[in-house]
């Protein structure tokens, strides 16, 4: 009689859904970001690196001067500029479901006018999010490192996270690429090029890098990661670096294409 054991393997998954809101004001008759409003969409925007965006809606608004057709049109270049903005900032055109220009808002009071009225002039973004977390323990890039690769691998940085639109990562991050780095100082007989990859562009297009403002984000990240391993001690002939734009997306969550991973070009032998 054949008796067979089965292994169960007890998980739990922790999912909760959130609505997080941001308002982005302007100036009067304008739809341009000025650097004030820039600089805290940004905040806003790095603040859902670690969160799954479900939808993303966007409302413009004006205040109550000039006619009604002259706002409504405003108000819909106000949603349009936002909207651009996040497809910048490597965020899906399928994320964002609702692009509305609500044109003016009524203007019911008497006192505190123009601060009134200075709050109407906006776009307000409203994002729906759910953060997942399971107990699941997955191979870290470290014990992939440590293990050994060979010729045609592919590691991916795992947990280095990347500001949205820019090409450096979050501070939170600097401790692990620390560890990786300092497995790739020891392990002197792996050599690699280092890809660096962008999500939610159109086609195969690269995004734009927001401190230069040039179209060259996914190098730019490769090259941030070639920099920081040369200068911990990583010996410049093994490493090379490209940018692949949006080449390879991986048909997951498009935040995870935002990512580098190293390709294994040359394995010798152990010391």
């Amino acid at each position: 009689m054949l008796r067979f054991t089965f292994f169960f393997y007890a998980f739990y998954i922790v999912s909760y859904a959130q609505e997080l809101h941001h308002n982005v004001f302007f100036e009067t008759d304008k739809y341009n970001i000025i650097s004030e409003q820039e600089n805290s969409l940004n905040t806003f925007i790095s603040s859902l690196d670690s969160l799954t965006i479900e939808t993303i809606k966007i409302y413009g608004y004006c205040d109550d001067r000039g006619t009604k057709t002259y706002n409504q049109q405003l108000s819909e270049n106000r949603a349009t500029t936002i909207k651009d903005y996040l497809l910048d900032s490597e965020f899906s055109e399928k994320q964002i479901k609702v692009i509305d220009g609500k044109g003016e808002l009524p203007l019911n009071v008497t006192v505190n006018i123009n601060k009134i009225r200075k709050k109407n002039r906006r776009v307000e973004i409203v994002v729906t999010a759910k953060y997942t977390s399971n107990n699941i323990e997955k191979p870290t890039t470290q014990t992939i490192l440590k293990k050994g690769v060979k010729v045609g691998d592919k590691v991916r940085l795992k947990n280095i996270y990347f500001k949205t639109g820019y090409s450096t990562i979050m501070p939170s991050s600097i401790p692990t690429l620390k560890e990786i780095t300092a497995i790739l100082v020891e392990k002197k007989n792996i050599y690699f090029t280092i890809e660096g990859h962008v999500c939610c562009t159109h086609d195969t297009y690269d995004a734009i890098d927001r401190k230069s403002g040039l179209r060259n984000l996914s190098i730019s990240r490769a090259k941030f990661i070639y920099t920081f391993l040369l200068q911990q001690g990583v010996e410049k002939h093994r490493m090379k670096y490209v940018g692949l734009r949006r080449k390879h997306p991986l048909g997951g969550d498009p935040k995870l294409d935002r990512r580098v991973e190293l390709l294994i070009t040359y394995v010798g032998k152990s010391n």
